[in-house]
């Protein structure tokens, strides 16, 4: 079995209106795609700031500009016009945990995809709120904070799958990268991780960002392995085209290090089942 449970079937530019985005034909032409490339298993995992509901749990400006549409109306469209899982990307902000469990728990999803998108109030990965727009430190020490908070969401509790754990490299050489062996940073998430036994994404989006790489490297996958966590193998697709797209890397990768299963899981309880 394949799987790709973090897709999006909206994309994130402005004036995508969910009218358009959330609709049966829509949700066919990804399953269409993921079944010219083998993948049976598909699930939807929107945004959580893209959601009215989410301001319960944080004001930061960009979820503000974002929160529009209805939480409710979401996961009714996906259970009962798709036949696709039902997931939701929520993202860990410290302090306010609490907040989201009590957001994530008024639903039956069939997973949670935990994200850890913010250092602080700056994003890692959105043009215009960067925390490298903010930098007063050196890159080791973003680096630190990113990697602890990583933990910290992992040890939460509250999501299922962790995604792009190493998010932070997303701009590769455009912005500072520490030097030298970067298992100094992963190692500082990696009790909140084994924890949690939490799986971990194994991602393609990495490929088509600057960066060019696989989400996680190879070492900090196998660290995760080390602590015994499984693999859930997902594309981050935001249009049907890039669903399973970069999979034939990903498969190396898991055959490489040894990992003959992937993470499935059904109203957010967790089987393993083998990878076809």
């Amino acid at each position: 079995m394949l799987t790709d449970y973090h897709l999006h079937l909206r994309p994130d530019e402005p004036g995508t209106e969910p009218a358009q985005y959330f609709t049966g034909a829509n949700a066919d032409r990804y399953r269409a795609v993921a079944e010219e490339r083998g993948i049976s298993e598909l699930g939807c995992s929107e945004h959580i700031y893209r959601f009215a509901q989410a301001l319960d749990v944080w004001q930061h400006q960009l979820w503000r500009e974002s929160a529009k549409d209805d939480l409710d109306a979401y996961a009714g469209f996906v259970r009962e016009a798709t036949d696709l899982k039902l997931g939701v990307e929520a993202d860990f902000i410290a302090g306010r945990e609490d907040r989201m469990a009590t957001l994530l728990d008024a639903h039956d999803w069939d997973y949670v995809v935990g994200a850890v998108h913010f250092v602080g109030e700056h994003a890692v990965d959105h043009d215009g709120y960067e925390v490298w727009d903010h930098r007063s430190q050196r890159p080791d020490e973003l680096w630190r904070r990113y990697f602890v908070t990583l933990g910290e969401a992992a040890r939460t509790g509250i999501f299922d799958i962790l995604a792009h754990p190493d998010l932070i490299k997303i701009w590769g050489s455009r912005r500072p990268v520490p030097e030298g062996d970067l298992r100094r940073f992963y190692e500082l998430a990696m009790d909140g991780i084994a924890e949690s036994q939490i799986a971990i994404e194994l991602s393609t989006a990495g490929l088509r960002k600057p960066v060019g790489e696989l989400y996680p490297s190879r070492a900090f996958l196998e660290m995760c392995l080390d602590a015994g966590c499984p693999v859930a193998l997902s594309s981050d697709a935001h249009v049907p085209g890039d669903v399973g797209r970069g999979y034939d890397q990903a498969l190396e990768l898991l055959d490489a290090v040894g990992v003959r299963e992937l993470a499935v899981f059904e109203r957010r309880e967790r089987r393993l089942e083998p990878i076809a």
